[in-house]
Parts: structure tokens; C-alpha cells; sequence
């Protein structure tokens, strides 16, 4: 471990091999740092903290501090954060309450400056949250998508995978995988085509997620009979089970078509 001599560390924290700590950072007991990691100047790193490997969390930064949840009672609970993920300046990222008990941010997230990361929080892998998105409790975000800057999201609300969501948007609805959202109110866009280009989808898979929007927005069915449509016409493949599972779970409802 390299540290500055500044820095303040409880003993009994576990940190790994070539962990380096700058100045005036603070270090809680029973917290757990990976190998690898580097945790830059004025950085807190609270109890229930457990940071994987070969992260990066810049100034300022502040890892599993209490929830902002008066039903908190001071319970045991865990803030997670996954390899090679990196929490830029004055990120606030609350641990959990006795609901689920941790929050989870998965590998490789970029988290930018001045986000927050409410207490309950499933970030999947590769998110991408652009400066100053605020998560309110619960939310759950999916693998590869990317929050446009200073969008807010209501508690509870599900985000999909491979999701493209326009900068400044207020959800208060979940949205479906692979798609596109924004406007307000927050509406469906189109298919994340260029998204999922880049993540390797072929054609076919596109075209695919392309016929299931067709049928979920643009036959004019409810909701239910759109989905057993798309059972009935779209051959099962993992993106139309992805969809299908989303949507029925979906415990807000999902977004509309923009007028």
C-alpha cells in the first residue's frame, strides 16, 4: 500500500496490494478495498464500503455513507462496488437499508462528477451515468447503458440494459431494454441502434429488438395483447425474452410513445 502520511486509516481495514491513497483521505473500519485501487486526495471511503480491484475514485469522492432515508435505523448494510470501476469528483454513493440491505454498482461503470447513487441502488456492468445524474432509492440500472447528464430518476424505477437515456430527462417511468428515452414526459425514442452496433448486435438481433418495438408501440394494442403477440410472432430469441420479461415486471409501467 502506498499513502500519503496525511491520510487516515483504521487499522482494521482490509486493503489489498498496490492500493494507493492520497492525502486527507479517511478510511473507515470494516471496509474492504481491492488490489489495485487508487483513491485520490479529500476521498471518503465510509463503513460497508467494499471496493473491487483496480478502481478509481477521484477527490472528493464519498463511498457508503448513511442513506438519506428516515426509515434508516442504523443497521448493518453495505455499499459495493465492483472492478475497474471509476467515481469521479464529489460522486456521493450511499450504502443500503434494512430493504435490500446493499447498494451494488457492477465493473467497469464510470460514474462522473457530482452524481448520486441512492441507498438500494443496482447499477449492472459498463453503466455509464454522465455528470450530476441523481438515482434515487432503489432504481435499478441494467448492463451498458448510459444516462444522459443531470437526469433524475424517481425511486423504484427500472432502467434496461443497452439503454440510451437523453441528458436532463426525468423518469418516473421504467424503461425497456435497448432502447432510446427522452422528451418530457419521458417517452420512448427508437431502438438504441447505434448503441447496440457498437456492443457487437448483429443485423438480425437488431432487426429482431426493431419487430418487438413495432409490436409493443405501434400495433395500437394493450399492453397484454401486444406481448402475447410478440410471443406469437417474433421467434424466441434472448433480446424478445429480455424485452417481454422487463415489460411484465415492470412495477411502474414503461414508458409511452413520444406524441
Amino acid at each position: 500500500m502506498e499513502k500519503y502520511p496525511y491520510a487516515v486509516i483504521d487499522p482494521t481495514a482490509k486493503i489489498g496490494e498496490n492500493v494507493k491513497i492520497g492525502p486527507f483521505v479517511t478510511i473507515d473500519a470494516n471496509v474492504e478495498i481491492g488490489d489495485g485501487t487508487v483513491i485520490d486526495s479529500n476521498a471518503s471511503i465510509r463503513s460497508g464500503a467494499r471496493i473491487g480491484k483496480n478502481c478509481h475514485i477521484h477527490s472528493g469522492a464519498v463511498v457508503s455513507d448513511i442513506p438519506q432515508d428516515l426509515k434508516f435505523q442504523g443497521e448493518d448494510s453495505l455499499a459495493i462496488i465492483g472492478d475497474g470501476t471509476i467515481i469521479r469528483e464529489f460522486v456521493t454513493i450511499h450504502r443500503g437499508t434494512a430493504s435490500k440491505g446493499k447498494t451494488v454498482i457492477g465493473d467497469h461503470c464510470l460514474i462522473m462528477a457530482y452524481c448520486h447513487v441512492a441507498h438500494d441502488c443496482v447499477l449492472g456492468n459498463h453503466v455509464i451515468m454522465s455528470n450530476t445524474v441523481q438515482l434515487a432509492g432503489e432504481v435499478e440500472v441494467g448492463d451498458y447503458a448510459v444516462l444522459g447528464g443531470g437526469a433524475l430518476v424517481h425511486q423504484f424505477t427500472h432502467i434496461g440494459c443497452h439503454v440510451m437515456l437523453q441528458g436532463g430527462s426525468l423518469v418516473n417511468k421504467d424503461i425497456p431494454p435497448y432502447v432510446m428515452a427522452g422528451r418530457y414526459p419521458i417517452s420512448y425514442e427508437g431502438v438504441n441502434s447505434i448503441g447496440l452496433h457498437r456492443r457487437g448486435f448483429s443485423e438480425e438481433q437488431i432487426n429482431r429488438i426493431q419487430s418487438v418495438y413495432r409490436i409493443l408501440y405501434l400495433s395500437q394494442l394493450s399492453r397484454k395483447d401486444a406481448i402475447a403477440k410478440i410471443i406469437e410472432d417474433v421467434p424466441a430469441c434472448p433480446e424478445r425474452d429480455e424485452i417481454v420479461n422487463f415489460v411484465n415486471a415492470s412495477p411502474r409501467g414503461i414508458i409511452r410513445l413520444s406524441i
